[in-house]
Formats: C-alpha cells, sequence, structure tokens
C-alpha cells in the first residue's frame, strides 16, 4: 500500500533521480530511472508495478564494483573420458594465484560452457571459489540459450562475484536493439551479483548493439562490457557515450588492448592471459603508467601467439599452448577436436618467432 500510495503521489514528478523521507522510525528513500521505481524501507525492497531492480551488495551500499584489471577466461580441463578434471583444475589455480590478475573468468567461450551441462558450469564456479582469494573477483559465464536467469542466480550462490552474459543468439534475425535490452534488462533485474553484458560476435555472429548498450549502461546492476570484436573505433564510442555512467569496457583480447587501454578500457578478458599470465599482466601496467613506447613494443609480441590461440585455431591451441607453459590444457570435449600436426608445429612457430618458446 505504501509503495503504491508514494509511487501515485510522485508520479507527476518521477524523472527526478531521488526522494528520501525520514521519519522517527525508518528512512525511505525512492529511486527512479528509466527502468522504473524502487523503494527502500529498512534496506528491503519493495516492488512497484513499474518494475524492481535487485541490486547487489555493491550498488545497495552506494559503490560500483570495480571491474579493472586483467582476467584470464580460465579453459576447462576434461581428462580423456571427457569428463572435467577437476585436480588439473585446482593445479592451474595454485599456478594463477601467483600472478597479478583482478580475478578470475569461469565458464566463459574459452571454458567450453556450450559443451557442459548446468549442473558441471555450476560446480566449476564452486571450486573454483573455493580455491580462489577473496580479493580475487570470479566473474562466471552465465549465459545460455535459456535459463539465464536461473543459472545466473545459480552461479552466484555458488560464489560468484559477477556474471558475464553473453549475447542470446540462436534466432539472431530477431535479435534486434529491443529484444536484447529487454532480455538483459530481465538479468539484471533478477540477479543477485553485478552483471557484465558479453558481445563475442567471432562466436555469435552478432554484435550488441551501440544504442543498446548505451541503454543498458544506465542499469544500477550492469556494470560493464567486455567486447571481444576488437573494432577499437566502436569501443572508443562506447566508452565515450557512457563516460557520465558508472559503466566500465574490458577488451576482449590480447592482442587490442593496448589499443583499448589508451581509449578508456580499464582492462581485459584475454585468452592469452592463460599462457603468458605475467607478460599481459606487464602490458596492463605499462599503459597505466603511460610507457607507450615499451607497452607498444610488448604488444607486437603477443599479436601472433593471440591470434594463433584464438580466432585462427580456437580453444585445441589455447589447450595445446597451455600444456608448453606448464599449465593443464587436457583435452577438448566433442565435438571439439586437437589440432592437427601441421597446426601444432604452426602454432609452436608463432609464440617462438616472438621469443617466448
Amino acid at each position: 500500500m505504501l509503495c503504491q500510495y508514494l509511487k501515485s503521489v510522485l508520479l507527476i514528478n518521477y524523472k527526478t533521480a531521488c526522494f528520501s523521507w525520514n521519519t522517527r522510525r525508518t528512512e525511505i528513500k525512492l529511486t527512479e530511472t528509466m527502468f522504473g521505481i524502487r523503494l527502500l524501507i529498512l534496506g528491503r525492497k519493495c516492488r512497484s508495478t513499474m518494475g524492481l531492480w535487485k541490486r547487489s551488495q555493491y550498488h545497495t551500499s552506494g559503490q560500483t564494483m570495480d571491474i579493472g584489471g586483467i582476467y584470464p577466461p580460465i579453459a576447462t580441463p576434461f581428462a580423456r573420458n571427457e569428463q572435467v578434471d577437476f585436480q588439473k583444475l585446482e593445479e592451474n589455480l595454485l599456478k594463477y594465484a601467483k600472478i597479478p590478475f583482478r580475478g578470475l573468468v569461469v565458464q566463459g567461450s574459452n571454458g567450453e560452457y556450450p559443451y557442459l551441462t548446468s549442473e558441471e558450469r555450476v560446480e566449476v564456479v564452486r571450486r573454483v571459489r573455493q580455491s580462489l582469494p577473496k580479493d580475487k573477483l570470479l566473474m562466471a559465464g552465465s549465459g545460455s540459450s535459456m535459463g539465464t536467469v536461473l543459472l545466473s542466480e545459480r552461479m552466484a550462490k555458488s560464489g560468484a562475484d559477477v556474471v558475464l552474459v553473453v549475447t542470446p543468439c540462436f534466432y539472431r534475425g530477431r535479435m534486434d536493439s529491443r529484444a536484447l535490452i529487454h532480455h538483459y534488462t530481465q538479468v539484471a533485474d533478477a540477479c543477485p551479483v553485478p552483471v557484465v553484458l558479453y558481445s563475442v560476435p567471432g562466436n555469435t555472429g552478432l554484435d550488441l548493439p551501440v544504442e543498446a548498450i548505451l541503454t543498458l549502461s544506465q542499469h544500477p546492476n550492469i556494470v560493464g562490457l567486455k567486447d571481444s570484436g576488437g573494432d577499437i573505433t566502436r569501443i572508443a564510442l562506447i566508452i565515450h557515450k557512457t563516460r557520465k555512467e558508472d559503466f566500465q569496457v574490458l577488451a576482449g583480447s590480447a592482442g587490442f588492448l593496448l589499443a583499448a587501454y589508451s581509449v578508456g578500457a580499464v582492462g581485459g578478458v584475454c585468452a592469452l592471459a592463460n599462457i603468458l599470465g605475467q607478460q599481459v599482466c606487464q602490458l596492463q601496467q605499462l599503459c597505466l603508467a603511460g610507457q607507450w613506447e615499451e607497452a607498444r613494443d610488448l604488444q607486437y609480441r603477443l599479436i601472433e601467439p593471440n591470434t594463433a590461440v584464438t580466432r585462427q585455431f580456437g580453444i585445441a591451441a589455447l589447450k595445446q599452448a597451455m600444456e608448453w607453459f606448464g599449465y593443464h590444457g587436457g583435452e577438448c570435449r566433442s565435438p571439439l577436436q586437437p589440432l592437427s600436426e601441421a597446426e601444432s608445429q604452426q602454432l609452436h612457430l608463432h609464440f617462438s618467432s616472438n621469443g617466448w618458446l
């Protein structure tokens, strides 16, 4: 009743950002944005007919989660029987703990999430959270053809600090801005942890439209974007247009990390960091220190290896190179196949010719 009354009283002024009342017993705050009105009473959320955003602990405390830094989107090691090899995963995590990553991305594209069951995906998140230091962020990929909201909630309960939600793409011709805004708003409304948008056109065939990103950047539970497309003009435009929002952009590849930092990105989710983690973190530090010449020289040496383990040969190459550098890549899960001998030799050349092997 109180929610409805206050909503009706304030409807004429609903474009005002925030209302606040203090009584002897409680403080009442009514916050409005284009997505709806939200009433907070003693920290409890009251649903209005205009919609509800469930905000994370960072937002309810008036803070925005800082997601800046480098994240490896970790591989899922499989045994020969194609079951998840949790022992090998744990050994990788112990090695990654020695590298100054901001956190880990779990069950992203490089984790082969389309070929894992929901139960496996949640269990991988749970195991990583158990091993990961508390000061490291766990960003969990929760996008799926169906059930993204439910999977996001399950991953949050299993220890994810943030969820990374890939664009739905199966009916690609109908995934216009209106459909995508509706989808991501539903996810962000329901998710108990912050949401990062994920645009990876190389895998989905769909770029999250800039106009959709600009609208979604205003949602208080959407804190950023991982853009793997590599279009620096587009990335710069998004950063420029969202500069007044609490919205952060992560480069989706080490191949354009320097360029992304130069236009205002805050970090990167880089497949190559699974292999050359120290070097990718060093590139980040050089960019932040304004040492652009040194950063450029290092960036040059990362481009070919990065291309080889991403768009050229994909996850099979990532896992093969991990083995060369002392990590456990393990088998790929079917239908993905290992590299041919010729492909393996070419991959080795991309690393050796740049001084990494």
